[in-house]
């Protein structure tokens, strides 16, 4: 067979055969995207940096752009290594988690909410989830079986976020100062809202495990 007719049936098995796309790795991209959020996240936290502020939501809209990308792959994949359902189920949830902290950043800026010690550790517990994340969905091209631990990590995470949120709501209304109360309990639930987004994408990262070991 002549290099011109192997090229020809080259191209026409990729055309009928398309290679599968590294989702693995598209999902490793996206949840590092979040990291990096997250940590711009526990800076403004600590520092109060309007930068940063503004940073948070300039991540957003990128974070945007690789959610529409990882979607717009996993339509057009001809086959994927694991269930497109799981698959877009992490997508959606990670994209979530940057959309509640722009959605904290943004209202903490329109109520006047400066941070507090609930909201300062609560963002670092989010971090400690999402990093366990990004650890996890790293291992499922080489050793996915380990990543079960770092979904177990990123839930802890949660659950100890919404232990914070009750005991910060307890302190909050002990006072009077009810607009201060329904700011704050505002920016609270938002903060819960994200861990729980990470909590369901450590569930998704959890049921890839399973199928695949």
């Amino acid at each position: 067979m002549s290099e011109q007719s192997r090229s020809f049936f080259s191209a026409l098995f990729d055309r009928v055969f398309p290679k599968m796309p590294d989702f693995f790795n598209l999902l490793t991209e996206q949840c590092q995207q979040v990291s990096h959020s997250v940590d711009d996240l526990v800076e403004f936290m600590e520092t109060g940096d309007e930068i940063l502020g503004k940073q948070i939501k300039q991540d957003e809209h990128e974070a945007d752009l690789i959610k529409m990308r990882n979607i717009h792959i996993l339509n057009e994949a001809f086959s994927t290594p694991i269930d497109r359902e799981d698959i877009y189920r992490a997508i959606a949830d990670l994209d979530r988690i940057v959309t509640y902290c722009k959605t904290t950043v943004s209202e903490m800026d329109v109520l006047g909410v400066t941070p507090d010690r609930f909201i300062v550790e609560k963002s670092k517990l989010l971090k400690e989830g999402v990093d366990a994340l990004v650890a996890g969905f790293g291992k499922l091209g080489s050793s996915p079986l380990t990543a079960a631990n770092d979904a177990d990590k990123a839930r802890k995470a949660q659950r100890r976020v919404e232990k914070l949120y009750r005991i910060a709501l307890a302190e909050l209304f002990k006072g009077d100062d009810y607009i201060n109360m329904f700011k704050r309990r505002e920016i609270y639930r938002h903060l819960s809202n994200a861990a729980h987004n990470m909590a369901h994408c450590a569930n998704t990262l959890h049921d890839i495990v399973v199928k695949i070991c």
